[in-house]
C-alpha cells in the first residue's frame, strides 16, 4: 500500500507542477487537474478507500473522452494518455472491507469500457490512405535515359535519368517472397573511433559488365564479381582522418564508358594484388570516385590502376582556386556526372561552421584528361569560362550536395540546389545567390549557362536544401507527352516540371508565410507549394507525445516554449520549431519513378527539429565545443549568431510528436494525387525490448521500382529489407539484415540471366542504426 500510495503521490506532484507550468504557457489545464486528482487519491486512499475510487474513476472517464477528443481513435496518442491510468486502477478495483461495493463497481466499469475503447482503437489504423496506383503503361516504350545493356545499372540512379527504375520483370509480386540471400561480402571498412558522428554507408553500386563497383565511408572503391561477390580489387583512396568534417560517406561512384563499346569493360584480378600500388595507366573506360578530402579520383575498371591521363596521374585536387580552404569544409558526397564527354562536379559545403567557406562552384572537366571546361558558380553566374590561375571563386555560395541528372538529348543537366551558409542567417546573400538557392537549376552542358531555375523555398531560413536527384521522366499532359523533372524536397513539396522549360506540368502556387525575422533579415512574404504534396498539417500542443502522460506533459511544455506559427516559422533566440524539420519529409534518398506508369513511390518521414540563435559578442567566439556536425551547437563564426540545432525529442529520447514518424507513399504524377500511403517500419531496433511492432519510424535511403511491379526499400531504422507491390504500397517480403540499410539499393541480371538486389548494409552514424559493412545480394530461390 505505501509503495502504492508513494507512485500516485509523485506522478500527482509531477503532473501538478508540470500542468501548472503548461497552462501559464497557454497549453492544456489537464495535466494540472489530473495531478490534484490523483494527489487526492494518494491522500484518500488509506483512509476513505471508496471516495478515492470514485475520483479515480472520474478521472479515467474524463481522461478517456479528453484523449479522444483531442488525437480521435488513433491507438499510439490514446495508449499513452491511457496506459498508465488503466494500469494504476488495477489495485484500485478491489472494494474496501465493510464498505458498498458500488464505488468499485464503478471504477471497474470506467476501466473495463476505457480499457475495450483502447484495444479497439489498435484495429484502426487513422493514417492510412487506401488505394490503387493505375496497372495500365501509360507510355509505351518510355525513355529510360540509358542506351547500354538495359541488364546493368551503370549510373548512381542507373541513368542520368535518376528514376532509380528497373526495365527487368523476372521479379514480381506473386514470387518475391522466395527472394533468398544470394551473396555475401564485407568491405572491412568500418567506422573508427576518430571518425565524425556522421559516418555512414550510403553506397549504391553500379553494375557494368558483371563487375560490381562501390566505394566506403573512407573512400576505398571496391570491385566485385557480380555472380559471386567475390573481390577482384580494392583501391584505398587513403584519406585521413578530420574531425571538421560534416559528414563521412560516399553515395558512389561515376563511369566512362570506353571509346568503342565493349560487350564487357571489367576483368578479375588476383584479390591480394592491392589496386593503389599499380602503377597509373592509360585508361579507356574510367570509374571516378569523390573523395572526403576533396579529390576526385579516376581508375582504370579492369585493374583499379589509377588513370595516367586524368589530371594528375588519375588525381584531382577540387581545392584549386577556392576562396578558402579549410581542412574538412569542402567535399563530394555524391557520385559526379558524366555527360556529353564531361565528368560534372559539385560538392557539399559545411552548414554553419563558418561565414567565409569554400565556393558552393559547380565544376566539368574534359572525362578523359580532367581539364576544365566550364565552371558555374551561383554567385557569379554569368560566367562561366575556366577560372583564371590565381583568381577565386565566391566565398560561400550555394552549392550541391546531392546527385545531379542530366539530358543529353537536350544539353542540359539539373542540379538540386543547396543554400549559402549560414542557413539560417539571410543578410550575408546577394542577389544572384538569393535566386539559385533551394532550387533546381538547369545548365548547358555545353557552357554551364544557367537555362532556367525553379526556386522551392524563398530566402531560406531553415535549411531546406534541395535534397535529392531530380528524375528526368515524360510526363502525358492533356497537351501530349512532355519532358518531365520530377524533384522531391525536405519540407514535402514533390514538384513537376517541364525539363526543357522548367514550367509546371503540375501547379506551383504561393501561399502566405509567418513574419517576424530577428533584426537585420527578412521573411518571404510568401512559399510556393506543389499540387504533389506530402507537407504535414502544422503541429499542434495535442500532437505532442510520449512514452508516459509525464513526459508527454514535457514535449508540451517545450512545444508553448518555442516559437512556432507553422511552416516557415522564421529562426529566433526563443527558439523555433522546425516542421518538417530539416532531415525533411524528404532527403537524398529521393523517390522512384515508373515512367511507363507514370507514378511514383516514396518513403514521407516527419520528424521536427528545433534551431535556436545564439546572439555572440562583438568579435569574441563561443566557449565550449562546437562545430561537431550538423546537429548541437555551430560557431557561425564571424557571424552575429550561432545557431543550435536538435531534433524535437522527449526527455526519453523519442520523437515529441505522436506517430508515424514514417510511411510509404504512391502518387500519380499526372494528376498529382496521392492514391495510397502506409506505415513503414517497427521500433524493433529503436528499443532496448526487440518488440515488432509496426509504428511508422524514420528512416533515410531510397527506393528502387521495377518494371515488374516490386518495389524495394531498406532505409528504415529497424534492420530490414523491404519489398511492396507498387499498385497499392502492400508488403511483399521483407529480410533481416546484419547493419542499418540506410542505402538506396539496384537490381541486375548477371551472367546467369538471374536477376538479382542488392543492398549495402552498413548503418548511419547520426541516426544511429548498427554500424556494419556489408553488401547483400538476393535472388528467387532455386527450383525443387
Amino acid at each position: 500500500m505505501i509503495v502504492l500510495l508513494l507512485i500516485f503521490a509523485l506522478l500527482g506532484l509531477a503532473l501538478l507542477a508540470g500542468g501548472l507550468w503548461l497552462a501559464a504557457l497557454g497549453g492544456s489545464v489537464y495535466y494540472a487537474i489530473a495531478g490534484a486528482a490523483l494527489l487526492a487519491v494518494a491522500m484518500l486512499l488509506r483512509s476513505r478507500r471508496t471516495a478515492a475510487q470514485l475520483i479515480y474513476a472520474l478521472l479515467l472517464a474524463s481522461t478517456a473522452v479528453w484523449a479522444l477528443w483531442e488525437s480521435g481513435y488513433d491507438w499510439w496518442p490514446l495508449a499513452t494518455r491511457l496506459g498508465v491510468l488503466l494500469l494504476l486502477a488495477i489495485p484500485l478495483l478491489w472494494p474496501a472491507r465493510q464498505a458498498s461495493r458500488a464505488p468499485a463497481l464503478v471504477l471497474f466499469g470506467v476501466w473495463a469500457v476505457t480499457g475495450l475503447v483502447l484495444l479497439g482503437s489498435l484495429f484502426n489504423d487513422a493514417h492510412r490512405i487506401e488505394g490503387e496506383l493505375t496497372t495500365d503503361s501509360v507510355v509505351t516504350d518510355p525513355e529510360l535515359g540509358l542506351a547500354a545493356n538495359q541488364n546493368d545499372w551503370p549510373s548512381y540512379g542507373r541513368s542520368n535519368y535518376g528514376q532509380r527504375y528497373s526495365p527487368l520483370e523476372q521479379i514480381t509480386p506473386d514470387n518475391v517472397a522466395e527472394l533468398e540471400l544470394a551473396w555475401e561480402y564485407q568491405t572491412g571498412d568500418l567506422k573508427g573511433p576518430e571518425d565524425v558522428t556522421e559516418t555512414t554507408y550510403q553506397a549504391t553500386p553500379l553494375k557494368i559488365g558483371n563487375s560490381l563497383f562501390l566505394c566506403t565511408p573512407h573512400n576505398w572503391l571496391v570491385a566485385l564479381d557480380a555472380d559471386s561477390g567475390e573481390e577482384l580489387w580494392v583501391y584505398d583512396a587513403k584519406v585521413p582522418a578530420e574531425s571538421q568534417r560534416q559528414h563521412q560517406t560516399c553515395r558512389g561512384v561515376s563511369y566512362l564508358a570506353p571509346a568503342a563499346e565493349r560487350t564487357s569493360t571489367t576483368a578479375s584480378v588476383p584479390a591480394s594484388e592491392p589496386a593503389q600500388d599499380l602503377a597509373a595507366i592509360r585508361c579507356d573506360a574510367q570509374l571516378y570516385m569523390p573523395t572526403s578530402d576533396a579529390r576526385l579520383i579516376a581508375v582504370d575498371p579492369q585493374t583499379g590502376a589509377r588513370c595516367s591521363n586524368f589530371a594528375d596521374n588519375g588525381v584531382l585536387d577540387l581545392m584549386h582556386n577556392m576562396p578558402h580552404t579549410q581542412d574538412g569544409f569542402y567535399y563530394s558526397t555524391s557520385p559526379p556526372v558524366v555527360a556529353a564527354g564531361l565528368i560534372v562536379v559539385a560538392g557539399a559545403v559545411n552548414d554553419n561552421y563558418d561565414i567565409n567557406a569554400p565556393s558552393g562552384v559547380i565544376r566539368a572537366y574534359d572525362a578523359r584528361t580532367g581539364e576544365l571546361r566550364w565552371n558555374w558558380d551561383s554567385a557569379n553566374p554569368e560566367d562561366t569560362a575556366p577560372i583564371a590561375e590565381g583568381d577565386t571563386y565566391a566565398t560561400s555560395s550555394p552549392n550541391s550536395w546531392a546527385v545531379a541528372s542530366a539530358d543529353e538529348e537536350l544539353g542540359l543537366i539539373y542540379f538540386p540546389m543547396g543554400n549559402r551558409t549560414p542557413d539560417q542567417l539571410g543578410m550575408y546573400r546577394t542577389p544572384e545567390e538569393e535566386k539559385y538557392a533551394s532550387s533546381v537549376v538547369a545548365l548547358s552542358l555545353e557552357t554551364g549557362q544557367a537555362q532556367w531555375v525553379q526556386q522551392f523555398v524563398h530566402h531560406d531560413l531553415w535549411d531546406m536544401d534541395t535534397p535529392a536527384q531530380p528524375s528526368l521522366v515524360d510526363i502525358q499532359t492533356e497537351q501530349g507527352l512532355q519532358p518531365g523533372l520530377v524533384v522531391p524536397t525536405k519540407q514535402g513539396d514533390v514538384y513537376v516540371l517541364n525539363r526543357e522549360t522548367g514550367e509546371p506540368l503540375l501547379p506551383i502556387s504561393e501561399v502566405p508565410a509567418p513574419q517576424g525575422a530577428i533584426e537585420g533579415d527578412w521573411t518571404a512574404p510568401t512559399q510556393p507549394v506543389s499540387a504533389l504534396s506530402f507537407a504535414p498539417e502544422p503541429l499542434r500542443s495535442a500532437d505532442m507525445w510520449g512514452a508516459t502522460l509525464v513526459d508527454q506533459m514535457i514535449c508540451r511544455i517545450q512545444f508553448e516554449s518555442l516559437h512556432y506559427e507553422g511552416r516557415y516559422t522564421p529562426p529566433s533566440e526563443q527558439g523555433t520549431l522546425v516542421y518538417p524539420g530539416n532531415f525533411g519529409v524528404f532527403n537524398w534518398g529521393s523517390i522512384a519513378v515508373d515512367p511507363e506508369r507514370q507514378v511514383m513511390f516514396g518513403m514521407p518521414l516527419y520528424l521536427a527539429f528545433t534551431s535556436k540563435l545564439v546572439a555572440k559578442e562583438e568579435g569574441k567566439d563561443l566557449e565550449g565545443a562546437t562545430n561537431s556536425g550538423e546537429q548541437g551547437l555551430n560557431e557561425n563564426a564571424g557571424a552575429e549568431y550561432a545557431v543550435e540545432l536538435s531534433p524535437f525529442l522527449s526527455p526519453l529520447g523519442i520523437p515529441c510528436q505522436q506517430p508515424p514518424w514514417g510511411y510509404v507513399a504512391g502518387a500519380d504524377l499526372r494528376t498529382g494525387e496521392t492514391h495510397w500511403k502506409h506505415k513503414n517500419g517497427t521500433v524493433q531496433d529503436m528499443t532496448p525490448l526487440p518488440l515488432k511492432i509496426k509504428m511508422g519510424v524514420p528512416g533515410i535511403g531510397g527506393p528502387i521500382i521495377t518494371r515488374g511491379g516490386v518495389a524495394f526499400l531498406a532505409a528504415s531504422v529497424d534492420n530490414y529489407f523491404r519489398a511492396y507491390r507498387l499498385t497499392d504500397g502492400e508488403q511483399l517480403w521483407e529480410q533481416r539484415i546484419p547493419a542499418g540499410g540506410q542505402a538506396t539499393p539496384m537490381t541486375y541480371l548477371n551472367s546467369q540471366g538471374e536477376q538479382m538486389v542488392v543492398l549495402v548494409a552498413g548503418g548511419h552514424g547520426s541516426v544511429g542504426t548498427t554500424i556494419g559493412d556489408y553488401v547483400l545480394a538476393y535472388k528467387l530461390g532455386s527450383e525443387e
